[in-house]
């Protein structure tokens, strides 16, 4: 019994040890609602201003929260040496932060005002890119739309660079997993949230008609700034 205590006690050390380690959690680092580079209604039509603040101040907001609750508690369970309390918080620290908030500062970053550039065409290297793997831009806003409009529940669609292979790939991800989920050399350069609290309240359950409109306000410079910073 003494023995089995003493490796009891270790594997817990260790656990609070390593745990610090890779999280970073002595001091914990909290995180705050990015600010919108527009107003809620630069989007319009394509997106409506009670859709962009609601989602933004409140649907982001939560995610937020959540997630720094989570990364508290988890830093508590790591310090008492709570092993199932440690693994029970993961999935909530993967959804709130690593999906929700992640994809969600993402996602504000991929629209821009029609004024700004919005719904402008890639150029340089990310559109001839786009024209070498899927034809041309209209193939590529076709496939995503396609693809987006059958993913069944919730979850995003993405445009991703693959920097092992050198491409760009189209993919989905169910409910708020982030693009990397899907492999570790996977880089989003755009991603569309298709849960219905990005656009229910515009276009009811029609998706397709919401998946249509966004390509007018998608900030394709951002995007060809990730792709050319990324392929260096």
């Amino acid at each position: 019994m003494a023995i089995r205590s003493l490796a009891s006690r270790r594997t817990l050390t260790g656990l609070k040890e390593t745990s610090s380690r890779l999280l970073g959690l002595r001091s914990i680092q909290t995180f705050t609602l990015p600010d919108l580079p527009y107003d809620y209604s630069a989007l319009e039509p394509a997106i409506s201003g009670e859709i962009m603040q609601i989602h933004h101040q409140k649907h982001h907001q939560a995610y937020v929260t959540n997630y720094n609750n989570a990364l508290e508690q988890l830093d508590q369970a790591v310090s008492k040496g709570d092993a199932s309390a440690v693994v029970k918080l993961q999935s909530a620290i993967k959804f709130n932060g690593g999906g929700c908030h992640v994809n969600h500062s993402i996602f504000w970053k991929n629209l821009a005002p029609v004024k700004e550039g919005g719904g402008e065409p890639p150029k340089g290297a990310l559109g001839g890119a786009i024209d070498t793997h899927f034809g041309s831009l209209e193939g590529l806003v076709k496939k995503m739309s396609a693809e987006g409009a059958a993913l069944q529940g919730s979850g995003w669609v993405w445009l991703g660079l693959d920097k092992e292979l050198k491409k760009l790939v189209v993919d989905t991800t169910a409910n708020q997993d982030p693009l990397v989920t899907k492999g570790g050399s996977l880089v989003p350069l755009v991603g569309i949230d298709v849960w219905e609290h990005a656009y229910y309240l515009q276009y009811k359950n029609v998706r397709p008609e919401y998946l249509k409109n966004v390509w007018k306000v998608i900030n394709w410079k951002y995007a060809s700034e990730v792709y050319e910073k990324e392929c260096k």
